[in-house]
């Protein structure tokens, strides 16, 4: 059977979908993929060996009135062209991450009465996945309280694919310093990145034993490489950390960012994590994810404008100071760790495969 893969624009959105295809490929199916050139599907998708179509189309939600204009023209257009591809592929079902690169596929998909599943990585769904909601089969969704934002029965936990490496880290005893892995994402965050060099006096004059490790993102990390060569504390800086499974395994506590694959990630570890919200993701949906764990005392939540080098060092220190608190808070984490997500999505695709009679 085929499978069409619909969403892009970030890893979040790129890497499920192709965790998902990965399974589909495996079971003898044939997924391809739809996005936008200017995405990061454009990218990873023929990286791992995969098809992919591309649409001409922009975003709706927090952008301005030229780009809204813009993408309510591109819209009809991009739907036709979809509507003709989806009538010459015929796949059996439809998998979206969402995001506006799904959009002309699922009106496509509406036309063409092709059954679709949506994956929701984060706590509050985006726009054009709470549209979809109203026309999927199933809404798989990695939080509780996700669940409300579909209509009653639709929505199924499965959690977000997260590689299997992170499920395997295991609980390890504190050395002598606190290794702390501060990562604001592949680009790095200019609100860690500035928070975590402020912190250095602070942790040197305290004779707090530290070990840094810090992904810094390749267009900070040349100055913050030669300023924390100078500091005098333990650990590494690095632009990338390319085996992250193994930089999460040696860390006590983590500090980032809260997109879904971040806090997917911390949760399958069984970390505690000090939560910085990007503040201007859409729908505040990084603040929303933070939250959810921060509710259950699986991390701590921080807000971007007041992630200073002093907060840093006074999280680590409270967390560091009381006995298991660290402990606790990862154990609470690993309570959201969802196994076997892209199974369970592909598990799903086949069923509706099935059912539909045009599969082919």
């Amino acid at each position: 059977m085929k499978f069409l893969m619909a969403g892009g624009g970030t890893g979040g959105h790129v890497i499920p979908a192709l965790a998902v295809a990965r399974q589909l490929k495996a079971r003898g199916h044939e997924p391809f993929f739809v996005g936008t050139a200017a995405g990061l599907e454009a990218k990873l998708v023929p990286e791992a060996g995969f098809a992919i179509e591309f649409v001409e189309i922009g975003g709706l939600n927090r952008v301005g009135l030229a780009r809204t204009l813009r993408t309510l023209v591109q819209l009809p257009v991009a739907t036709a062209r979809m509507v003709g591809r989806l009538g010459r592929s015929r796949p059996a079902a439809i998998f979206s991450m969402g995001g506006y690169a799904a959009g002309p596929v699922v009106l496509a998909a509406v036309v063409r009465r092709i059954p679709m599943v949506l994956m929701e990585p984060n706590a509050v769904p985006g726009m054009t996945n709470r549209w979809i909601g109203r026309v999927s089969r199933r809404a798989l969704v990695n939080f509780e309280e996700t669940a409300r934002y579909f209509p009653r029965g639709k929505a199924e936990l499965t959690g977000i694919p997260v590689r299997p490496e992170f499920f395997a880290i295991r609980p390890k005893p504190r050395g002598e310093a606190l290794a702390v892995l501060i990562t604001g994402g592949s680009r790095g965050s200019r609100t860690l990145n500035n928070a975590a060099r402020e912190s250095w006096p602070l942790f040197r004059n305290a004779g707090f034993r530290v070990s840094l490790t810090h992904q810094t993102g390749r267009e900070a990390y040349a100055e913050i490489a030669r300023e924390f060569a100078e500091s005098g504390l333990e650990g590494q800086v690095a632009p990338f950390i390319e085996d992250m499974p193994a930089a999460f395994a040696a860390a006590d506590l983590v500090v980032s960012r809260s997109g879904a694959g971040a806090v997917a990630e911390i949760a399958a570890a069984g970390k505690a994590a000090i939560l910085v919200p990007f503040p201007f993701a859409a729908d505040d949906h990084q603040a929303r994810n933070a939250e959810a764990l921060a509710r259950e005392g699986a991390a701590r939540m921080v807000a971007d404008r007041e992630f200073t080098g002093k907060r840093l060092f006074d999280e680590v220190g409270a967390l560091a100071g009381e006995a298991g608190a660290i402990e606790k808070t990862g154990e609470a984490a690993r309570k959201f760790a969802r196994p076997g997500a892209a199974a369970r999505a592909a598990d799903i695709l086949e069923e509706l495969g099935r059912l539909k009679p045009n599969a082919t």
